[in-house]
């Protein structure tokens, strides 16, 4: 393929890229926007397996069906509960295939057309040098994420005395080490470079509360994203280079915007996280003696159906359950009994940006029902009954009233204003962020303990 014709592609792709993160941006036109995407990637991938540099089209067809066989099992496998888990894991291999990239055109400069061993272009080593640092704090930060997602470990924040100095050191170092290597094309300071990040990208992690997790898995994709523009210049592949930008620039301004919707500095949270186990431990003995009102589906079923409005809040209770779709015929049910209903969604419940979005989309709740925390938070003084299936942290009155509690000052759903709250969860144990939730102790709230989706299911059978 002549280089014009490549270009060409190339720009047609990008563009595809482009018009697919228009159509993601709305639960309406996600699908076309997904389909969109995949479009460009096809035609990325085709025009790059198309130019005259490829010499072995052998061990690219070996590469591509055991990564197409891997994902395939991974899609059909895949519950949504886990998807942020799947997302994390997927950046770090972005993140890391980034390094390994990076690391080839060390070792094969001739092969990139970056010059020749021991007198790569400065301009080339400093992209190799950024691409590689950056990928590899995607990726062993990545890893974090994922083993707090998957619960491998705790989702509490790990704090040390001097944490934030000694990241400050190492970000130095890998500054003036990348800087010297850069001069000196020395292996070894490379892989010093290398081993830095991937310690910076773990420090840059651990401290990081459940809380803020979805901000991060947001601000990782940003990462990912400008990992992949960084090599994008060594190859000299613009497709890349525009892709990685799209990737690293729409996840800062979305890790941006989530902080600001959470009153947190998005700074603090990259850099540092927020709270502390001790103050998860001082609100838990707050709440040691006191009695919690528990009731049952039948309870609930009749409060709701004397209701005239019902505001449904879900959280990763739900998700963990797959109780998406009883809600869903619960509202309907609700609905043909007179009973206005609609779905108040905090812009991080859950354990990434959207995800209660996509599971309430995947049982077709109609979009017009779905409201995000400024446009509902007003109606919950005027709604007869909060339904809250799984939502913890997020419902949590203490960020308004607490200013020991780690998640103060995080704007959340005023669910305690309803005339009658009902809290669906499988014990007292406290969210994510380890943090109690005093709403349960509030005299309007009625405790449902079970199972979301079998709870749902009996108040379902219920109502009718």
């Amino acid at each position: 393929m002549s280089h014009s014709l490549t270009a060409l592609a190339y720009l047609i792709a990008a563009i595809c890229f482009i018009m697919s993160l228009r159509g993601l941006s709305s639960p309406e036109t996600a699908r076309r926007g997904n389909a969109i995407g995949i479009a460009g990637m096809v035609i990325a991938i085709l025009t790059t397996l198309a130019n005259p540099g490829v010499l072995s089209y052998e061990l690219i067809i070996v590469g591509l069906v055991i990564g197409g066989a891997i994902g395939t099992v991974i899609a059909l496998k895949i519950k949504m509960t886990a998807l942020p888990q799947l997302v994390a894991a997927f950046h770090s291999l972005v993140g890391l295939a980034a390094v390994f990239v990076a690391t080839a055109a060390l070792y094969a400069p001739q092969a990139y057309g970056i010059g020749a061993i021991g007198s790569i272009h400065v301009a080339s080593l400093i992209e190799m040098t950024l691409g590689t640092a950056i990928g590899a704090i995607t990726f062993s930060g990545s890893i974090v994420a994922f083993a707090k997602l998957q619960g491998l470990v705790s989702g509490a924040p790990v704090v040390f005395p001097g944490q934030h100095p000694l990241n400050a050191l190492i970000g130095i170092a890998i500054i003036g080490i990348g800087a010297w290597f850069c001069i000196t094309e020395r292996y070894d300071l490379y892989w010093i470079v290398v081993g830095l990040a991937f310690l910076v990208g773990f420090l840059l992690i651990v401290p990081i509360g459940g809380a803020d997790m979805p901000v991060v898995i947001s601000m990782l994709n940003s990462y990912s994203g400008w990992a992949a523009c960084g090599i994008g210049f060594t190859l000299g592949n613009t497709l890349l280079i525009i892709t990685g930008a799209l990737v690293g620039s729409s996840g800062a301004i979305l890790s941006y915007i989530m902080c600001k919707g959470m009153n947190r500095s998005f700074f603090n949270v990259i850099l540092g996280g927020f709270g502390a186990e001790g103050d998860a431990a001082a609100a838990a003995a707050r709440f040691k003696d006191k009695a919690v009102k528990s009731g049952s589906a039948e309870d609930a079923a009749f409060i709701m159906k004397n209701a005239s409005k019902v505001i449904i809040v879900p959280g990763y209770g739900m998700a963990v359950a797959q109780a998406q779709h009883a809600l869903r015929e619960m509202a309907d049910t609700l609905k043909k009994e007179g009973v206005q209903v609609s779905y108040a969604i905090h812009p991080v419940a859950g354990r990434m940006p959207g995800h209660m979005n996509v599971l309430l989309a995947e049982a077709s709740v109609p979009y017009d029902e779905v409201f995000e925390l400024e446009e509902i938070n007003h109606e919950f003084s005027t709604a007869d009954v909060a339904y809250v299936i799984g939502a913890n942290d997020v419902t949590n009155p203490a960020a308004k009233t607490d200013p020991a509690s780690p998640i103060y000052g995080m704007p959340v759903l005023d669910v305690e204003k309803a005339k009658t709250v009902l809290f669906v969860k499988r014990s007292m144990a406290a969210g994510y962020a380890g943090v109690d939730n005093e709403l349960f102790f509030r005299d309007n709230t009625m405790m449902l303990f079970g199972d979301a989706k079998k709870m749902t299911e009996e108040i379902l059978r219920s109502v009718h």
